[in-house]
């Protein structure tokens, strides 16, 4: 536990903290890969070029700051990260690093003298604690699930199959040829990627599109315009080729009772977490389920056919579909409006799962509670670092 001193002298540095903005975590990261640039081969160098990295540890610092007296609320965001941490296979030296750099950012930029700096050395000391003994459970559950492992894993992909213009899918299966661990409906997987083409390694999560098996995994990936590890994959990755994987991950699954009714709302690649729910719960849900889901044009709608003929054969799935560009039939045009639907849901029993662009999931999650759906109802996952809706 921490002294009242220090949490009194942590919580009185939040207002500089804030004020530093963006600018401390961005002195950070440059001082922590100028001495160690061996972590440009974990971190994602495109979140650091566009901020958005930059942006979510500087609120998680500050909000550390701001509620140190009050470590329960910053518990979710534990957890997130956490399982984050742990397809990058995180260590606890690597704690110490991070610890090093941001105290001596702390000095560079805001020389508050040696009381403050032992009093953020203590707080983040006790944090590192946290986050090293919860990744370590994960890391233990994980190994010791059948079909489990722990650090990575080599998988061959077995099929390369295009589902839109823009998204494609890869089939992977265990070089070993042993049983894969299970995964709750939602999760990712992170990948790594090597190659002589790329200036470091690559690891991103890519969230599992398909149900469990027990014996092979799927992904199905955007190429982004600028993406380096998207258009790795596209353009490089071939059937028979091998990656090298870590074990699935994330605190954003499918955890609906069976007599409850279930929404599934994404755009563009977003509908890959819920392909994984749908493809779970089709045959045994009890309730009913809607599909939402929003593309830039119908060439760009991924799984189009697949989800058309579940929607064929499925009694109690309903789908309804949004095209921001050209008209199509049974499909609506423009954004996702809730309202066009509004006597075909039943909002207040029903649970609502969003993925896609942050702006997107804020549109709907304002229609929702336009709605008076309960924020207890709403569950969601950005691709990226996180935001709060």
């Amino acid at each position: 536990m921490l002294s009242q001193n220090t949490i009194d002298i942590v919580k009185s540095t939040a207002p500089l903290i804030a004020q530093a903005g963006p600018s401390l975590t961005a002195h950070f990261y440059d001082r922590m890969f100028h001495h160690h640039p061996e972590l440009k081969d974990i971190f994602n160098l495109t979140h650091q070029n566009t901020g958005r990295q930059r942006e979510a540890l500087f609120n998680a610092v500050y909000g550390y700051a701001a509620n140190i007296d009050n470590i329960e609320v910053l518990l979710p965001v534990v957890e997130k990260i956490a399982q984050k941490h742990t397809s990058f296979n995180i260590t606890a030296e690597q704690y110490q690093i991070v610890g090093m750099h941001l105290l001596a950012t702390i000095d560079e930029l805001m020389s508050p003298g040696q009381e403050v700096l032992d009093a953020w050395a203590e707080a983040y000391g006790l944090l590192a604690t946290v986050f090293i003994n919860r990744e370590e459970e994960i890391y233990q559950q994980k190994e010791q699930q059948i079909g489990g492992w722990r650090g990575t894993r080599e998988f061959t992909v077995l099929e390369k199959k295009p589902e839109s213009n823009v998204i494609t899918s890869f089939i992977l299966a265990p070089t070993d040829e042993q049983p894969v661990v299970d995964y709750q409906p939602g999760q990712y997987i992170g990948v790594y990627l090597n190659s002589e083409k790329l200036e470091n390694q690559e690891i991103r999560q890519y969230s599992l599109s398909d149900a469990p098996n027990g014996k092979t995994y799927r992904i199905s990936v955007k190429r982004e315009e600028n993406g380096v590890a998207s258009n790795f994959l596209h353009d490089e990755i071939q059937v028979g080729d091998r990656l090298q994987l870590a074990p699935p991950a994330g605190d954003f699954y499918l955890n609906s009772q069976p007599n409850s009714p279930v929404a599934l709302i994404s755009a563009g690649v977003g509908l890959t977490p819920m392909l994984a729910m749908l493809e779970s719960l089709k045959e045994s849900h009890q309730s009913s389920i809607s599909w939402l889901h929003a593309a830039d044009n119908i060439d760009r709608h991924g799984f189009k056919a697949h989800l058309d003929t579940l929607t064929e054969q499925i009694d109690h799935l309903n789908q309804y579909v949004w095209y921001k560009e050209g008209q199509v039939d049974n499909a609506f045009s423009g954004l996702m409006d809730l309202s066009q639907i509004q006597d075909h849901i039943d909002w207040q029993r029903t649970d609502f799962y969003l993925c896609g662009p942050v702006a997107f999931m804020q549109h709907v999650a304002k229609q929702l509670v336009g709605l008076k759906v309960s924020e207890t109802q709403i569950h969601y996952e950005c691709f990226g670092p996180h935001k709060v809706l």
